[in-house]
């Protein structure tokens, strides 16, 4: 993975009205500053209807994190739905540039799909969306939302003036991509999980207990036998080990529970702001009298996903430099769940809120609903760290944004000078909301950096 240089070259071969069209086309997108735009693979362009950018690649994979967000999927799951229609999405565009490799061979399992073919015309930027929808619809419960979202795209590329002959090809070959997809992600033992047996909650008094208010069920014990992506296994990032359990006063695992406590005892405002800014709990369980109800919202793997969306808009990235940094991103967060779950359902640590109640404070409450899981490590701040690695090998160290992620869950923009110290926030905002302790966090984030970059240095998606 790396940056396209500026200044790169571009080249067209157009005559008469054609040609004039080409020549405004690059002079409006190198007035407006953009950087490295993809200009290649012009043969359709009169019958693409302007339709060649990655604006309908932003808008299905926003859809698809809409309905994950209404159908309630949890943090690992959500996780392999975007990994299946990234990699589709990256497989069914990335012949527009030649400069683009597959990830067949790379990604475990993968094989290679069959190509376009050569003479016909196709507009890659449909064929994307088609593939994502297409993988999308086969992973999600709403399939109904899928296929309103799905008709209206299409709808839009046809009125946009595209010829049938182009419109038929890309949806053909969109479609092609994704039954290759699809056929891969049956072979990922996901199927076979949904029939293992439930955690065990035991009577040892440092082991992960169901938590207020709805006392939900252990979360995806049985992830770590998922089939990795990138990753050996399950186990090839273990982190340093949780401190032993102990209610001794001058043990270091009561002394990191008397921190989280402590420390919520005087949060500033901007502290609690943080702690629900990052708190990408999908299902919320409120109380208000004898009613309880529901709140749904991202996922954190969905944030980083949004973020890598907002970081391609502010660096003008083209449709295949878009895809390759959603699949970037997704395949390594999908294994960032799978090696952090593997070590949650090893380790089964306790979680702040039942170890205080029991042993601290009897009516401590924290900030945040506690996640129905066990603590060690911080599934928040592994997948942060990794994600900020790879971003900052796709747009740069210094990269200034503003996460506007939450505005439609009704918290407000954060502004972020590097993507890495939007992780390092990430996994402090565990602290302040009350669910981890600081070795979970700091070690999550060790976890997190190291998966990231192994993930720079075997993803190969350029050519060069």
């Amino acid at each position: 993975m790396f940056h396209l240089k500026r200044g790169q070259p571009v080249l067209w071969y157009f005559g008469g009205m054609q040609k004039i069209a080409a020549i405004l086309t690059v002079f409006c997108l190198l007035t407006a500053g953009v950087k490295g735009q993809e200009l290649r693979n012009t043969r359709d362009l009169p019958d693409s209807g302007g339709l060649r950018d990655a604006a309908f690649l932003h808008r299905s994979i926003k859809a698809m994190t809409d309905i994950m967000v209404h159908d309630i999927y949890s943090p690992p799951v959500a996780s392999r739905i975007y990994a299946y229609i990234s990699v589709a999405g990256y497989e069914a565009c990335r012949h527009a540039d030649p400069h683009y490799r597959t990830l067949a061979a790379q990604l475990r399992g993968l094989t290679p799909a069959d190509p376009p073919t050569p003479g016909k015309k196709y507009n890659y930027s449909l064929a994307a969306a088609h593939a994502i929808l297409v993988v999308g619809k086969s992973l999600v419960i709403s399939e109904e939302k899928v296929e309103d979202f799905h008709t209206k795209i299409l709808r839009e590329f046809r009125d946009a003036g595209m010829s049938q002959e182009v419109f038929d090809n890309s949806v053909e070959f969109g479609k092609q991509v994704a039954e290759h997809i699809l056929a891969w992600a049956a072979g990922d033992n996901y199927k076979q999980s949904r029939a293992l047996p439930k955690f065990a909650v035991t009577d040892d008094p440092g082991s992960w207990k169901p938590t207020a208010p709805s006392y939900m069920k252990a979360v995806e014990p049985h992830w770590n036998e998922i089939r990795t992506f990138l990753i050996d296994s399950a186990q090839q990032f273990k982190p340093d080990p949780s401190p032993p359990f102990s209610t001794d006063t001058n043990t270091r695992f009561y002394k990191e529970a008397k921190y989280v406590f402590e420390t919520s005892q005087h949060l500033s405002a901007e502290q609690v702001e943080i702690a629900n800014f990052w708190d990408c709990n999908p299902f919320k369980m409120n109380i208000n009298g004898h009613v309880m109800y529901a709140s749904k919202k991202i996922s954190p793997g969905g944030h980083w996903v949004n973020i890598t969306g907002l970081a391609c808009k502010k660096a003008h990235a083209g449709l295949v430099r878009s895809a390759e940094a959603y699949v970037c991103i997704a395949v390594t967060l999908a294994d960032c769940f799978i090696n952090c779950w593997d070590e949650k359902y090893r380790s089964t640590v306790i979680r702040p809120e039942t170890y205080i109640n029991q042993y601290i404070s009897e009516s401590w409450m924290p900030v945040l609903q506690t996640p129905p899981f066990p603590e060690y490590t911080s599934g928040h701040s592994v997948v942060s760290a990794a994600a900020a690695t790879v971003l900052t090998r796709l747009f740069g160290e210094n990269f200034q944004y503003a996460d506007s992620t939450e505005i439609e869950f009704k918290i407000p923009v954060r502004r972020f000078t590097s993507f890495k110290q939007a992780a390092e926030e990430a996994g402090i905002s565990r602290l302040y909301g009350g669910i981890h302790y600081m070795p979970s966090i700091k070690n999550g984030l060790n976890e997190g950096y190291a998966i990231g970059e192994y993930a720079v240095l075997k993803l190969r998606t350029r050519q060069d």
